[in-house]
C-alpha cells in the first residue's frame, strides 16, 4: 500500500495501458502462431499502440485535432497490413487492425482517467477475439429471418416506446406509453418463450413443448398438440401437455399482473400460483401413464413468430377496445356486465382483456370485481380450450383433455367465493 502511495499517478495508468495492449496482443501472437499466414502485430506492437494512444492522449489534453491525426495515423500504417493481406491472401479479416484502433484508443481513456471503459474494452476485445470459433458457430444458427425478429422486437421497446407520452387522454384514461408498454410486456414473454423452443428444436419432447408453448401462447399450444394428437397414439401425453400449458398460463398471467398491478396481483397471486401448480403437476402425472402404444415421439411444434409489427398493432388495439368496454360495461352493466364479458373474451384471447384489467382495476373498476373477471376470463378460456382439443384430436385425447380443462376451468372459480362475487 505504501508502495502504490509513492508511485506517481502516471505509472499506474502507464501499468494499465501495458497490461490490456499486452492480452489483446498476446491473443493476436496465439493466433498468429496457430494461423500460419501473415497477421499483424503481437505483444509487442500492441503494447506500443496502446502505449501511443496515452503518449498522444497526455500531449493533446483537451485538444482533440492531436488525438484524430495520431489515429489516422495508426489507422494507416493497419491500412498498408490489410492491403498487404488482400494481395497475398486469398481471404482477408480485418479483425486485428480493428484490435489495433481498438488498443490506441484503450490508452487514450487510460490517459483521460476512464479506467472503467478503458478495461472493459480491452476486457470484450479479448473476449471477441479469443472467442471467435464459438461466435461463429452461434452466428451460422441464427437464420437471417431470426435476426429480422429481434430487430422488431428492438423496434417495438428501444424506438416506439420512448417516443410515447405518458400522460392520460379522454374519460377513458388512456396512457399511450402504459398501453404500449403492455404490448411489450406480451411479446417479451412471448419471444422469449419462442427463442427457447426455437433453441430446443428436436432436442425436448411433448412435455418441454408444453411448458415452453404455455408461456408463448397456451391457445396456440392447445390447438397444435390436438391437431398432432390426432396422427399419433398417445392420449395421456398430449391430453397432459395440453393441461400444463394452460397451468404455466396462470404463471404467465401472475407475471404480468406483478408488473402492470400489485394491487390485482395480492388478490390472484395465490390462487394463481395453486392453480398453476395443480395443472403442471397433474398433468406430467397424466403423462407419465401407460397409452396403449410404446412408439417414441418427436417435437414438432413450430411456434409462430410472436413479433409481427401487425398483431403488435392489432393487439394495443384490442388492449385499447377492452378498456373502454371495461369501462362501459361497469358504468351502464355493473358487475355483470363486467363478468359477461369476461366470460365472452376467454372464446378468443384473454391477453388484451385482462392486460385491460390491470389499468382498469382500482379507478375505473373496483378491484373485486376486476380480480373475478380476471378469473372467470381464464377458466372460460380453459373451457375453450378443451372444446378446441376435443374438436380436434382423437376421441380419446380430445375426451381427457376436455376432462382435465373443465376440470381446471372450475378449480379456477373457486377463488370467486373468497372474493364476494
Amino acid at each position: 500500500m505504501e508502495l502504490y502511495q509513492r508511485l506517481p499517478p502516471d505509472a499506474i495508468k502507464i501499468v494499465l495501458v501495458l497490461f490490456l495492449s499486452f492480452l489483446i496482443g498476446l491473443e493476436r501472437e496465439d493466433r498468429k502462431a496457430k494461423g500460419g499466414a501473415f497477421l499483424f502485430g503481437g505483444v509487442r506492437t500492441f503494447p506500443l499502440i496502446g502505449l501511443i494512444g496515452y503518449s498522444i492522449a497526455l500531449l493533446s489534453g483537451p485538444q482533440l485535432l492531436p488525438l484524430t491525426i495520431g489515429f489516422l495515423v495508426i489507422a494507416g500504417f493497419l491500412l498498408l497490413s490489410y492491403w498487404h493481406k488482400l494481395t497475398s491472401a486469398d481471404y482477408a479479416g480485418v479483425t486485428t487492425e480493428m484490435s489495433g484502433l481498438t488498443t490506441f484508443l484503450v490508452g487514450a481513456l487510460v490517459c483521460y482517467g476512464h479506467f472503467w471503459i478503458a478495461t472493459t474494452l480491452g476486457v470484450a476485445s479479448l473476449l471477441l477475439l479469443e472467442l471467435k470459433t464459438a461466435l461463429e458457430q452461434l452466428a451460422a444458427r441464427f437464420a437471417p429471418q431470426e435476426i429480422l425478429t429481434f430487430a422488431k422486437f428492438l423496434l417495438l421497446t428501444g424506438v416506439i416506446l420512448p417516443m410515447l407520452p405518458r400522460q392520460e387522454f379522454t374519460r377513458f384514461h388512456i396512457n399511450p406509453f402504459k398501453t404500449w408498454l403492455v404490448v411489450v410486456a406480451i411479446s417479451a414473454i412471448s419471444y422469449g418463450s419462442y427463442v427457447l423452443q426455437r433453441v430446443t428444436k428436436a432436442r425436448g419432447g411433448v412435455v418441454l413443448a408444453a411448458l415452453l408453448g404455455g408461456a408463448y401462447s397456451s391457445t396456440v399450444t392447445t390447438v397444435v398438440m390436438a391437431r398432432r394428437a390426432a396422427r399419433e397414439n398417445h392420449p395421456r401425453l398430449f391430453a397432459g401437455g395440453i393441461l400444463i400449458a394452460s397451468g404455466v398460463m396462470y404463471l404467465r398471467l401472475s407475471i404480468l399482473l406483478a408488473l402492470f398491478n400489485r394491487q390485482l396481483m395480492s388478490l390472484l397471486d395465490l390462487s394463481f400460483l395453486v392453480l398453476a401448480g395443480l395443472a403442471v403437476s397433474v398433468g406430467w402425472l397424466w403423462t407419465r401413464g401407460t397409452d396403449a402404444t410404446d412408439q417414441g415421439v418427436q417435437q414438432e411444434f413450430e411456434p409462430k413468430n410472436p413479433l409481427e409489427l401487425l398483431a403488435a398493432f392489432v393487439f394495443a388495439a384490442l388492449f385499447l377496445g377492452m378498456l373502454v368496454a371495461t369501462q362501459l360495461a361497469t358504468t351502464y352493466l355493473g358487475k355483470a356486465g363486467v363478468n359477461t364479458l369476461a366470460a365472452v373474451m376467454g372464446v378468443t384471447d384473454v391477453d388484451p382483456f385482462i392486460m385491460g384489467m390491470t389499468q382498469a382495476a382500482g379507478s375505473l373498476t373496483p378491484l373485486k370485481v376486476a380480480a373475478a373477471a380476471v378469473l372467470i376470463a381464464a377458466a372460460s378460456n380453459n373451457l375453450v380450450k378443451g372444446i378446441y382439443a376435443y374438436s380436434l384430436a382423437d376421441r380419446k385425447t380430445g375426451l381427457q383433455s376436455l376432462a382435465l380443462l373443465t376440470g381446471l376451468a372450475a378449480a379456477g372459480l373457486i377463488p370467486l367465493f373468497w372474493l364476494g362475487s
